[in-house]
């Protein structure tokens, strides 16, 4: 399957999960307790931290986050897939609590500065986590296709580096640009 199509399965994955956010009743903050509960404390971590050392530690735990997904792609794309689906929900979820507290408007002043380069970086990455899993798992079931597998690695790898390059000026806008605009 080309990479255009691969793009087309983790947006339509990404969809599937923004969906299921939304039709998660706001009272149920149990649904994704965990998550919020991370990422409350992942916040109080970042913003304790100087400027650009912030930057960095986003853009570090982007692209950490990116190539877990890809090393781990081979088993059944299980996790490309999860990940996909869960930041979906995730980002909708919350997005729907903070319309409820505080405004549409805040909430795309939090997202949209750093979140048009990072969520196509997030597409790309897990697109090349899913194309490259799907093919270590074909190359299981089909030994004849081994000698695609070097291929496929090596070009999967090049998109994922795109996304770690488009990773960097999302964490440096959101880092200095977006706090801006939500005070």
């Amino acid at each position: 399957m080309s990479y255009k199509r691969w793009i087309l399965v983790a947006i339509g994955l990404f969809g599937i999960g923004l969906v299921l956010g939304l039709v998660v009743p706001a009272g149920s903050t149990h649904f994704f307790s965990e998550e919020i509960a991370a990422l409350g404390e992942l916040g109080e971590v970042l913003f304790s931290l100087p400027r650009p050392l912030m930057a960095i530690a986003i853009f570090a735990k982007n692209a950490l986050a990116l190539l877990l997904s890809f090393a781990l792609s081979p088993i059944f794309c299980i996790v490309p897939a999860v990940t996909l689906i869960l930041n979906g929900g995730l980002l909708a979820f919350v997005s729907t609590m903070i319309i409820e507290e505080k405004s549409l408007s805040f909430v795309l002043a939090g997202l949209l500065p750093h979140g048009i380069i990072e969520l196509p970086a997030f597409i790309l990455g897990e697109a090349a986590a899913l194309s490259f899993g799907a093919m270590a798992v074909l190359v299981l079931i089909k030994k004849r296709e081994r000698n695609q597998l070097l291929p496929s690695l090596k070009q999967n790898l090049k998109y994922l580096m795109i996304a770690f390059a488009l990773l960097l000026p999302a964490a440096i806008i959101e880092t200095f640009i977006t706090p801006l605009l939500l005070t």
